[in-house]
Parts: C-alpha cells; structure tokens; sequence
C-alpha cells in the first residue's frame, strides 16, 4: 500500500505520460485531478494482493479524440459516470482501476475513490495507453456472454452538449456506443465500465503498472530543470533508448470518429503514425517499433514528454523507443484481431512485427 500525495501526482502524472506512448490524456488535467484528489480525503494506492478477490473493481477511463477542440470534461462528470454505474446499473463498486497510463489515465478513479470512499487498486487493464476500448477491457470479449455494462458522462451544457449514457450489452457494441457519445459530447466523455472480481483484473490486467509510472516519473523529475539527464532517465528508466532528436518537418493530424490519427515526419528522416497513440516507428524501410512498443516524443528543449495532440511542426522532439517486454502489459495486448482496426487506420503492418 501506497500513500498517494502531491508527490506521487507528480510522479505518476509524467510517468504516466511517458507510458502513455502518446496517449493517455493531458499532463495538466492529471495535475490538476490528481492534487484534488488528495486534496479531497486521504488515498492510498493497494496492490491487488492485499485485498479480497472476490471484490468488485470497475474501469474508469476518458474516451475520445484527445485533439478535440470541442472536448469538456471534469473531475465531477468522473464521479457521475461511477454513481451511474453503481447506482443506475446496480453494480457494487468496491474499488477502481483505470485503463491505461497517461498523463491524465494513471490518475483515473483517484478522484471518483476519494469522493465515494472507494479504493484506488494498482491493477490497470494495461500498462501502457491504447486506442480502442476493448484493447483495456481484460479480455473480456473472449468470455461467452459477457454483458458490458458502461456509463458515460461529458459534454459543455452551454452548447448543449452534455449527456449522460448508461449501456449494458455486448463489449463491442457497448464500446461503440461509448465511442459515439464522446462524439456527441464534443469529442471526450469520462467512463465507468465493465465490472469484474478484482481476481479476474489481476490474472488479465497489468498488476503493478501505476507504480511503474510512478517510479518512471521519479526517474524523470529528479532532474528537472535539465532537458538531456531527464531524457537519459526516461530511456534508463523504460529499459529504452533514445532513438532520435530532430525537429519535426511534416506533421498530419485528422480527428474523426472519436479518434485522432495521422503521421509525423522527422527531419532525421524518422516517420511515426499514430492512432491516437503512436502505433509505428520508421526509418526508411527500416521499422524500428511497433505498437505496443513504447514509442514516445518528448520535447527536447525541457525533457517532458510530448503526446500526439501536441505535437506542433517545427518542434525539436526526442523520439523514446522501448520494447514490449519492458511494459506491463494486459490481454488487449496479447490478442492479434485487436489490432486490425489500427492497420486500418494508420495503413501499416503491425500484426506480423508483433506476433
């Protein structure tokens, strides 16, 4: 058990960034929820060990195109789409787990623990940030009958935009339906999802994951202030490597479908697509990573991580590389059909350089 404080918002938040890959929200928006978080009651971080198996735990997650200019979301459309879960759909939450990593993701449910008494459980449903909802659903569309239950909750209600979605069906047309409202709502809604026995999240999350992020982010921070140690503590501290420093020369960005994707041009020559968060990484012909390879940009002039919404032509970027075995990984993760949506999207070959 971890006690978490400012500190450890701190740690978690760039750590999660760096293991978002490119994804997994916004530095300020986990800042700024996770110092309220511990600001609101005292919370502590459980490892999956130390509490019952039977208990439980559902997702908490943000859904969307990060890039969205209409997005609006905050700390309390987070706790209304949990009071939605439990209280409209009846299911007993007795703790939260988030998705993913990310600049605002590793923080997920922090906020929602703190406001409904519930705990905050170190067992993601991955290790690093992904793009569609069913890669951080535990593999939960391999059980027969499985019902996804889901709420969603976001929206600006000045422009009218604000709704609020219950759903319980099958995982893939539950998550399509949540994908959709984030599109109605301006292009980000926050999540409460899926509820399983805290012993299924830890046999088919990624235990341990948010403390990753959190020894990540110390790694980093310890040398702030200076860009080239907080690069060299990234790589060191991802088992990764810095695989190039060069200003962005061609940058191509489309938001659609509540997703963002496109492509960044190197002026080293180095290439990454993105699906929201980076998915490939080339030289020429040459591929150097592959999704869920952790590809990540930082900002070379401070040393802190870049995600794909951020990145601006003309910046001087430091391209992190590091291999899949090095993460903490979910079952989304270990699936191939996953991943044809991401070929589709970017028009590249994951699959064979992944499995």
């Amino acid at each position: 058990m971890m006690v978490l404080d400012r500190d450890a918002v701190r740690a978690a938040v760039y750590g999660g960034a760096v293991l978002g890959g490119g994804g997994g929200g916004w530095v300020d928006l986990g800042l700024d929820t996770g110092n309220l978080a511990v600001a609101i009651d005292r919370l502590c971080l459980y490892h999956p060990s130390e509490l019952d198996a039977a208990t439980m735990v559902a997702t908490v997650s943000a859904v969307g195109a990060p890039a969205a200019t209409g997005r609006y979301v905050t700390p309390r459309h987070f706790v209304r789409a949990v009071e939605i879960l439990r209280d409209g759909l009846g299911v007993a939450v007795g703790g939260l787990i988030t998705n993913e990593n990310g600049g605002s993701a590793t923080v997920n449910g922090w906020v929602q623990a703190a406001v409904l008494g519930l705990r905050v459980i170190d067992a993601p449903c991955n290790g690093r940030a992904h793009p569609t909802g069913v890669m951080g659903s535990l593999g939960l569309h391999r059980v027969a009958g499985y019902q996804s239950r889901q709420a969603a909750v976001g929206g600006d209600p000045d422009r009218g935009q604000y709704l609020e979605l219950a759903v319980t069906g099958g995982l893939q047309a539950a998550s399509a339906m949540v994908r959709q409202a984030s599109v109605q709502a301006g292009g980000v809604v926050a999540v409460a999802r899926n509820p399983v026995t805290l012993e299924y999240a830890r046999e088919h999350g990624a235990p341990g994951a948010v403390s990753q992020a959190i020894k990540v982010g110390r790694a980093i921070l310890e040398h702030e202030g200076h860009p080239t140690r907080m690069l060299e503590a990234a790589a060191m501290a991802t088992n990764g490597e810095i695989m190039a420093t060069s200003a962005v020369s061609r940058l191509r960005l489309e938001t659609s479908g509540g997703f963002d994707a496109g492509e960044v041009e190197m002026e080293s020559g180095h290439v990454l697509t993105f699906w929201n968060e980076y998915m490939t990484l080339d030289l020429g012909d040459q591929r150097l990573g592959t999704f869920p390879d952790l590809i990540m940009t930082l900002d070379a002039r401070t040393g802190l991580p870049i995600t794909t919404a951020e990145v601006r032509q003309g910046q001087l970027l430091a391209v992190l590389w590091a291999h899949r075995k090095n993460l903490i990984l979910g079952a989304g993760m270990r699936d191939a059909a996953l991943f044809a949506p991401a070929e589709a999207a970017v028009g590249k070959k994951l699959v064979e350089h992944v499995f």
